[in-house]
């Protein structure tokens, strides 16, 4: 069953397979869904898994762009703040009329694979300044190996929210959604 980060072969593409690996592990808890559960709010939070995979997007392509350009500042991006914000938003509005689990897991696989590319290519000794956002609060600068590990601890964050989300709606876990997304049966033979 594929569940764990594959094998890796040094620094860079550790930093990398981890990156993507877990922004994997959120797309893969869309495997299934529905319209209904895509946009379904099954816990306290509010938070749906359609308005999670968009946060995650949008987290992701703005990291791409930051490693990519660094040590430079990333590139003036081509939407206005407000609308970054308004895709970057957590709140049940962020999944768009054309959304589906489809849609949204095949963005975060593609998302996934640009971020494991800019990372590979960058040197991890590069500092680049730190975003001005309050989570930043106390750094002013950072290392690709600092960003790159952050941006494992930022989507394996996610992930775990994404699962525990999936697990409200219908039950499923990471393993039997795992197996399930690469075609195999649930449980295996043997469990």
């Amino acid at each position: 069953m594929p569940f764990l980060t594959a094998e890796s072969t040094d620094e860079r593409d550790s930093l990398a397979t981890f990156a993507q690996q877990q922004i994997e592990q959120v797309a893969i808890t869309l495997h299934g869904l529905d319209a209904e559960q895509l946009r379904a709010a099954p816990s306290a939070s509010g938070m749906t898994l359609g308005a999670l995979a968009r946060h995650v997007l949008f987290v992701v392509e703005r990291a791409t762009r930051t490693v990519a350009a660094a040590p430079e500042d990333s590139p003036v991006p081509e939407r206005t703040p407000e609308q970054y914000q308004s895709e970057g938003t957590v709140a049940p509005e962020a999944v768009r009329e054309e959304d589906t689990a489809e849609s949204l897991a095949e963005q975060l696989r593609r998302a996934g694979e640009e971020l494991a590319v800019a990372i590979r290519g960058a040197d991890p000794e590069t500092e680049g300044p730190m975003p001005d956002q309050p989570w930043f609060e106390g750094r002013t600068t950072w290392t690709m190996r600092w960003y790159a590990l952050h941006l494992v601890e930022e989507n394996a964050r996610h992930a775990g929210h994404a699962d525990i989300l999936r697990e409200s709606i219908d039950g499923k876990t990471a393993y039997e959604l795992n197996a399930l997304a690469a075609g195999q049966t649930w449980p295996p033979e043997g469990w």
